[in-house]
């Protein structure tokens, strides 16, 4: 969807930043606690709001102008704007500082999760949004400040011919299994197995959203805030990053991650150099228009669950990406309160992109069919410690939602770094449990 980083790098990845606004001072605070409550007659809501995205693609192409005209139908007294940011984070971060930050924007990762009420206005009470899926991501004190966008799922997407050339017909059930595949690819058909996207970076980020898929467990994520050293044997983060090492370690991946290219990749995979990354379900429909565009069919792209499962059935996370917020500086708080609540239930835009809605209610996207087809296990991932885990993370300065480590990682597993994968886990491990131990103390 779109370009780039630009939804990939939102989600798993910006919701744990976390720098917290503090270092920006200014305009922060002063919120008056007033709720951005849904309109009840939407002929009474009037006003102009700006909405700022990271969505550059869909300012320019007139596709956000094009729902706003929709919107219109239903509100017609309200004029709707948009701020396309290519460099949201960064950008929107330095805005905050004073008063002028729109009325409806995405939460960003740099704002720690326990000062969302200096910055946004209550959407309401964990009741009162329990439709909507990710909610306890935004949630401070009993009330809600930030509804997703959309929902994605973790996997891995594919070539299906390059899979099947190499004789492999059926999802890998186990770790083994995958690596095999991934050898009868290289050994078969001369593509490169699996694509590390090393270069870029943010895609590394996105094995993180694996958390929960070994003991198909929603509370994975929420499990990390303490010293539990997260790398232990058999642990989520340990079978993830050791399936990573292996990978690179076996010569599975491309010869140079130096040089990769994330937009390369999308051409490369569609015309069968490349058999495989790990995304989100975000990136089938871009990989799909990459097939058709080598001169292939959208049909030979695949979406494959992580390679292991539980009780015989796979397992997938369903996790959040960026919230929508009401700045709690809006004048017009009814108005962006309606875009919010009309955008995330009535526009159609999850179905459009192939994502997964943020209402409980919706069907699962069609780039998910094989996931629903093959009773792929679907669970919202809970990230009601989102707060503390972050604060862990940052304190050891590892960066679960950076790519850095997992650079080194690979380095590692292909010898341009030193050391052992045991070394390095016990590496991790007790840095972030000297961490957990010191935080909030």
């Amino acid at each position: 969807m779109g370009n780039k980083k630009t939804t990939a790098l939102s989600g798993a990845v910006l919701a744990a930043v976390m720098l917290a606004l503090s270092a920006c001072g200014g305009g922060g605070g002063g919120a008056t606690g007033e709720v951005a409550a849904p309109p009840s007659d939407p002929k009474e809501v009037s006003g102009e709001i700006k909405v700022l995205t990271q969505r550059t693609d869909l300012v320019q192409s007139g596709a956000l102008q094009k729902y706003a005209s929709e919107f219109n139908k239903v509100y017609p007294k309200v004029k709707v704007t948009f701020d396309g940011i290519t460099d949201y984070e960064g950008e929107v971060k330095i805005r905050m500082n004073t008063k002028e930050y729109g009325d409806v924007l995405f939460i960003p990762g740099a704002v720690a999760k326990n000062d969302y009420p200096k910055f946004f206005a209550p959407l309401g009470t964990t009741d009162e949004l329990s439709k909507y899926r990710f909610s306890d991501k935004t949630e401070v004190d009993g009330k809600v400040y930030g509804i997703a966008q959309f929902g994605t799922a973790n996997g891995f997407v594919y070539n299906k011919k390059l899979w099947q050339q190499a004789g492999v017909t059926a999802w890998p059930k186990s770790t083994d299994e995958f690596l095999a595949g991934l050898k009868a690819i290289k050994d078969k058909t001369g593509a490169t197995p699996y694509y590390t996207n090393f270069k870029d970076g943010w895609p590394l980020v996105q094995w993180t959203s694996n958390l929960g898929v070994v003991g198909c467990d929603a509370q994975a994520s929420n499990a990390l805030a303490g010293p539990v050293s997260p790398w232990k044997a058999g642990s989520e983060l340990n079978v993830v990053d050791s399936l990573l090492y292996s990978i690179a370690k076996q010569g599975l991946s491309e010869k140079d991650p130096t040089t990769t290219n994330w937009e390369v990749s999308k051409a490369l995979l569609g015309e069968g150099k490349i058999a495989t990354m790990m995304l989100g379900s975000w990136s089938i429909t871009q990989m799909q228009a990459a097939a058709v565009e080598a001169g292939g069919s959208a049909d030979d792209i695949g979406f494959m669950p992580f390679p292991v499962q539980k009780g015989g059935k796979h397992c997938a996370a369903l996790v959040s990406d960026y919230q929508q917020a009401v700045s709690v500086y809006s004048e017009n708080k009814p108005a962006a309160r309606a875009w919010v609540d009309w955008f995330t239930e009535k526009s159609g835009f999850a179905e459009k992109e192939g994502v997964v809605s943020a209402v409980k209610s919706a069907p699962m996207p069609a780039t998910l069919k094989d996931f629903v087809d093959n009773d792929v296990m679907l669970f919202d991932r809970s990230e009601a410690k989102t707060a503390a885990v972050n604060d862990i993370d940052e304190a050891a300065e590892i960066g679960l939602n950076k790519q850095d480590y997992r650079q080194k990682l690979i380095d590692t597993a292909r010898g341009a770094a030193k050391g052992s994968l045991e070394d390095f886990f016990a590496d991790l491990n007790k840095r972030w449990d000297e961490a957990a131990k010191t935080v909030g103390s």
